[in-house]
């Protein structure tokens, strides 16, 4: 793995970054056994970012990730992230109406934790794991800054948030001097462009680097899922359809399936992977600095691996962006429509 700038900052950081949503997951995760095994072949790999969150598995990936941290502390960059309830088991409501949210109060609680879960005096990248409509935006701010002011954060990025609320919270920085976000976590993939309406490009102007998650489109890029919508069993959104589940049906659909099968044929003409093929994809994309991958064996470990020196000709490349290209909307239609040429020598 080659090394990377993280955002705008001075640190080098692995083009694949390990996430652990899967650690300790008794549903459809691993162990802490094969948890471990994983993350030391990561290092093994020359990797030096690893992400989690005080949601996965209840804490229980945070204290998985202290254990294989031990004595490696110093040369591994380490983020999590606060705001959603820490509870047995995710989307379970939380213990009083203010373990949630990123208002001071809980956001400060909520790295109190962490810190103590991960047994590290200092998170290098401490992040906002969504944005919060109750809590205003500048108490969150002011707040993250103490965290780098203190120590106890080197620096602070954002999850799930719009363009808008981003834009927003860089002007506020700039006006108050305090430490802006530095990454904008958020889910891309082929499968989902959603981001390049408008994240993409405040991103790239004020320098934050990009950090996607869920790079395989939570597995319908791999291929695993069929035109009926069933897929193997053991997978994150089980075999067969659900009607209730709205999560499955945004992924798994006859559009993603159809760029799956772009996928496959690309893979095919590369000689390589599927999950290769989806990961290179997104290395090259703009702004952004690593890439989170989720694997839970060795193989899927080795796969993604192989997208970091993988080159995809111009031609494949330009059949996957015609495949998962998004239609404009308005006013990005309209704005395009009347583009003015820009002047000589500007």
């Amino acid at each position: 793995m080659k090394l990377r700038k993280l955002g705008n900052t001075g640190v080098l950081v692995s083009e694949l970054c390990l996430g652990t949503m899967n650690f300790g997951q008794p549903e459809w995760g691993v162990d802490e056994a094969a948890s471990l095994g994983v993350i030391k072949a990561y290092f093994d790999a020359g990797g030096n970012f690893i992400d989690t969150a005080d949601v996965y598995t209840g804490g229980i990936s945070e204290q998985i990730c202290a254990k294989a941290l031990a004595g490696r502390r110093d040369a591994i960059i380490v983020a999590t992230k606060g705001h959603f309830p820490v509870t047995a088991k995710f989307g379970e409501p939380p213990a009083h109406s203010n373990a949630l949210g990123s208002s001071r109060r809980h956001l400060t609680a909520a790295l109190e934790d962490s810190l103590r879960r991960l047994k590290t005096d200092y998170i290098d990248l401490y992040q906002v794991h969504c944005w919060d409509n109750v809590t205003p935006i500048h108490e969150t701010l002011a707040t993250l800054d103490t965290f780098v002011k203190s120590g106890k954060a080197r620096y602070v990025g954002l999850s799930n948030f719009e363009a808008w609320q981003i834009a927003e919270a860089r002007q506020l920085c700039i006006r108050f001097n305090w430490e802006p976000f530095v990454t904008a976590q958020m889910q891309y993939s082929l499968a989902c462009r959603d981001i390049e309406r408008g994240v993409v490009s405040v991103c790239q102007r004020y320098n934050i680097g990009l950090l996607p998650w869920s790079p395989l489109g939570g597995g319908v890029l791999t291929g695993k899922y069929k035109r009926d919508m069933t897929g193997p069993a053991g997978t994150r959104f089980g075999p067969t359809p659900d009607e209730a589940n709205d999560w499955r049906k945004r992924f798994v659909n006859q559009r993603n399936l159809d760029i799956a099968d772009a996928v496959q044929a690309v893979a095919k003409q590369c000689e390589t992977s599927t999950t290769a093929v989806a990961i290179n994809w997104l290395l090259n994309r703009p702004a952004v600095s690593s890439v989170i991958i989720g694997p839970k064996t060795f193989a899927q470990l080795d796969d993604n691996l192989a997208g970091c020196n993988l080159r995809i000709p111009s031609e494949q490349i330009a059949q996957l962006d015609k495949v998962s290209a998004l239609p404009r909307a308005y006013p990005e239609q309209f704005i395009a429509a009347i583009k003015r040429n820009e002047p000589m020598g500007s």
